[in-house]
């Protein structure tokens, strides 16, 4: 990975202050989105879903997700990375305690609730992913999967908090409330750390380059130009490669504890903790994975994962007992940790195009979440959620094949496209 370091030091406060408020912007999302996710058997049962109906209410988080990612790079360029991260912590915070009081009187609030959830994870996730590659940059060294194990942190903490909520039977509606006013106050107090996005500027690497961004870049180039990062063969296959990880991460996310609780008949804490295994897995992969990128390569390292997400997947499906489930949840988190991340920071190789590209491939990724859910439930009603689990290995296989599309870019490909 190639990355242009800017005038301030690592040793700069404010430098500093911003990486910490983008280690707490993917934590704090990480924790939203596992506090909801371990809720769902128990949202389940109580609107009497078959696995069908629970995929076509999970479409609302993907829907309004896809919907805020298409727009997210105009909003990212036009109101910058701090407001938008904040603004959308508002958001998450009203939609989650939406979904936290709805779900005792029916589908339509939950799903009203979820796709403002969906919304304002979609454009926080550009956004932070947009300040992370800037403090990448102006630090000079890979930082990326780092910044994506604090999300994987964040979700194995909501995932561990949800999972004694589950066990000490706590209500949904004032365990989701809680987490919702936490997160959103949080977030809203600690992006005001976040780097002005135009400090973006002196990364360039001389004035020429900087004039060429400034006519093409989102922001000054307004809505055609955006629309440009949409027809770049190596944006759209890095796109492709996102949603093949996304879609093993996602399916990972919503449906191994429902999967392990009906496939092994097992209680319903027990699956929250084969889904709290699963994140722990894909946090350690993602923490470690720096060194593997440095040393291997994003190509090598991505492409041995998907074969390793590939046996465990495998293994928790065919797995003869519950400890061989677990086990399979831990090699597939293992091998799904790394492909996201990476995939993220090949969008943002060149700095003066991060936001519009990020956009894009976030948005092509996000199609995951949004066909996912109902594809797994609909599958799950002809051969069970466990079984219909089988159609990951399909993205997996896309995903190893399309993994040259994110070899980083060199310096006179990055001033051609």
């Amino acid at each position: 990975m190639t990355l242009t370091t800017g005038t301030a030091s690592a040793t700069d406060r404010p430098l500093r202050a911003a990486t910490r408020a983008v280690y707490a912007a993917f934590i704090w999302c990480g924790v939203a989105m596992a506090s909801w996710a371990t809720r769902i058997p128990q949202i389940r049962d109580e609107l009497r879903l078959d696995p069908s109906q629970l995929g076509l209410v999970l479409v609302a988080i993907a829907a309004g997700s896809i919907i805020s990612l298409v727009l997210s790079g105009q909003i990212v360029a036009r109101f910058g990375s701090r407001a938008t991260v904040a603004a959308m912590a508002v958001l998450l915070t009203v939609s989650l305690i939406v979904v936290a009081g709805g779900y005792h009187l029916g589908v339509p609030l939950v799903v009203l609730g979820l796709f403002g959830f969906g919304f304002a994870n979609g454009a926080w996730d550009v956004a932070m992913n947009v300040q992370g590659a800037l403090v990448e940059r102006r630090l000079g060294r890979a930082i990326m999967p780092r910044f994506h194990a604090g999300y994987s942190v964040g979700t194995v903490a909501g995932a561990l908090l949800g999972t004694a909520m589950v066990a000490l039977k706590v209500p949904v509606t004032v365990h989701l409330s809680v987490v919702a006013v936490v997160v959103g106050a949080s977030t809203f107090v600690m992006v005001r750390a976040f780097l002005p996005d135009t400090a973006d500027a002196s990364d360039a690497s001389d004035a020429s380059d900087a004039s060429d961004a400034s006519a093409e870049d989102p922001s000054t180039g307004g809505a055609r130009r955006f629309l440009e990062f949409w027809t770049e063969p190596r944006t759209l296959l890095i796109g492709v490669f996102v949603l093949a990880f996304a879609f093993t991460e996602g399916a990972g996310i919503d449906w191994i504890a429902v999967a392990v609780i009906d496939g092994y008949h097992t209680s319903a804490a027990v699956g929250t903790l084969a889904f709290t295994v699963f994140l722990t897995a894909m946090t350690v992969g993602r923490w470690f994975g720096p060194g593997l990128l440095d040393r291997f390569g994003r190509v090598p390292v991505v492409r041995g994962l998907a074969v390793i997400a590939l046996a465990g997947l495998l293994l928790f499906i065919f797995g003869p007992n519950t400890p061989t489930a677990f086990a399979g949840a831990l090699l597939w988190g293992t091998g799904a940790s790394l492909g996201f991340p990476v995939g993220m920071s090949a969008a943002s190789d060149d700095p003066a195009k991060a936001a519009g590209r990020v956009s894009v491939v976030a948005s092509i990724g996000y199609c995951a979440f949004l066909g996912g859910p109902p594809l797994v439930g609909l599958l799950g009603d002809h051969v069970s959620v466990l079984k219909a689990l089988i159609a990951i290995a399909v993205l997996l296989t896309v995903a190893f094949l399309l993994a040259g599309a994110i070899r980083p870019l060199t310096a006179p490909e990055s001033a051609k496209d």
